[in-house]
């Protein structure tokens, strides 16, 4: 990526330090260390402040990079997020239903078997978070809507919708009643004493 180059030349051209010019966009003098070092990459804001401190277009800040961005965010990527979803959703659903039957036919086997499949689940879903964090997927979607004319308040709003913690905190309790509902069935089925 050419950012990092690209905010330390007109940095250095306008005679700031790194602590000078976070103060004008509103970061930490660590961020801007990071995104000059390639660490990560900056969002859609701190893109647009730059533009504006610098006197160039953003257009011109990334073009660079635009070619790039669509690169990591193309169809092979998100076909393996896609598969990688499928196997982390089929190792769930399998443990969800499967916990009261392995235990019944198989014993504590069963459960060692049921343990291993929760692992493998796990382990994809680290997989899943890593390679999107790795990939700085969400922050190149923003940036493209934005260079395709989206504003950044309709950015701003599918952002939040995403951090909206509530959310995660139903879902996780709605999950846990349907596994308690679905694992007394499962008993009740199997004729085990809960």
């Amino acid at each position: 990526m050419e950012i990092g180059k690209q905010i330390k030349k007109h940095r250095m051209a306008l005679g700031l330090s790194q602590d000078e010019f976070a103060d004008k966009i509103f970061v930490t003098r660590q961020s801007v260390s990071n995104w000059e070092n390639d660490k990560n990459y900056p969002d859609i804001n701190s893109l647009v402040l730059m533009a504006e401190v610098f006197g160039i277009s953003l257009d011109s800040l990334v073009k660079r990079d635009i070619e790039i961005m669509n690169e990591k965010i193309k169809k092979e990527d998100i076909e393996y997020l896609n598969k990688a979803n499928r196997r982390l959703t089929l190792a769930f659903v399998w443990d969800f239903f499967m916990l009261v039957p392995m235990l019944k036919l198989f014993g504590i086997w069963g459960a060692v078997i049921f343990g291993i499949v929760f692992i493998l689940g796990f382990i994809e879903a680290v997989k899943i978070e890593k390679y999107k964090k790795q990939m700085d997927i969400q922050t190149y979607k923003e940036i493209n809507a934005f260079m395709e004319g989206k504003r950044l308040d309709e950015i701003e709003k599918e952002r939040e919708k995403a951090k909206r913690p509530y959310q995660k905190i139903l879902l996780a309790m709605g999950c846990a009643a349907a596994a308690f509902l679905l694992t007394y069935l499962m008993a009740m089925i199997f004729r085990l004493e809960i």
